[in-house]
């Protein structure tokens, strides 16, 4: 299967004292030509002071859904431990509707402590956060076969992560998109045992989309070679600089057009 080249940019709702930042680096990201807004679900800052400024995820989508039109979006990625998966599935048929069909379901075990003991969740062990995850979702599948109206489209679901035990399983048996920070080596490696999950669970590996961290224009071709066709690039506010994000549009454009001259 042969896939396009694509970029996202993760706009962390971090160090952002005003909406509106928020709000005028999303049209940027847009107008540049990215095809994927991303941001994350955390209720504080992953760096720096943790009493900084800070935005909830999700209303967020939904904001930005209603300001888009052409780029998906979604979570890089929802902590299923902080969601019920129910009402999760719920916003996101939502967000897909005020979007027109375009919202990405991303999904994860969740890592960060803080985000569970401040606001009252059970931070568990990574081994019970990753049985929750599979056991969301069952639930989030079940949940968007019963909603009226259904979603615009069928959700793609991202997860995110790399343990080759149960996530890859995960992914074998849910995703359509699987996000990690591999490096090409570690790429090639667990590509193959994700083919091996796939095999198990009667999957076609090559549905999932390959999702990584832009690595620079340099090493990009490397990690295309590997399967990769979706890098995504985080940026902060509250300045939001999407100088990355634009070398990394540039790239793709010039890769396109050597694909089809070649």
């Amino acid at each position: 299967m042969t896939r396009p080249i694509r970029i996202g940019v993760q706009l962390q709702q971090q160090f952002a004292p005003d909406y509106a930042l928020i709000r005028d680096a999303v049209r940027r990201a847009e107008d540049a030509g990215v095809d994927i807004v991303f941001n994350w679900d955390h209720f504080y800052p992953l760096h720096g002071d943790p009493d900084r400024p800070h935005f909830e995820c999700w209303t967020m989508l939904a904001a930005v859904a209603e300001q888009t039109e052409r780029v998906e979006l979604g979570a890089l990625v929802t902590g299923c431990g902080y969601r019920n998966p129910d009402l999760l599935a719920d916003m996101a048929r939502t967000v897909d509707h005020i979007s027109g069909g375009r919202l990405i379901l991303g999904l994860g075990g969740g890592w960060f402590d803080k985000d569970y003991t401040e606001y009252g969740y059970d931070f568990g062990t990574p081994a019970t956060r990753l049985a929750l995850l599979g056991e969301s979702l069952v639930r989030i599948d079940k949940r968007l076969r019963k909603l009226n109206p259904q979603p615009v489209r069928k959700l793609p679901i991202l997860i995110g992560g790399g343990g080759e035990r149960k996530t890859l399983r995960l992914v074998a048996e849910y995703a359509d998109i699987w996000h990690t920070f591999a490096d090409v080596e570690v790429l090639k490696h667990k590509s193959k045992i994700l083919a091996e999950h796939c095999a198990s669970a009667g999957a076609d590996p090559q549905r999932i989309e390959r999702s990584v961290g832009w690595p620079g224009p340099e090493r990009a071709p490397a990690l295309v070679d590997a399967g990769a066709t979706l890098f995504t690039i985080g940026t902060s506010g509250p300045d939001y600089d999407l100088t990355k994000v634009e070398q990394a549009i540039r790239w793709r454009n010039r890769f396109d057009q050597d694909s089809s001259a070649g």
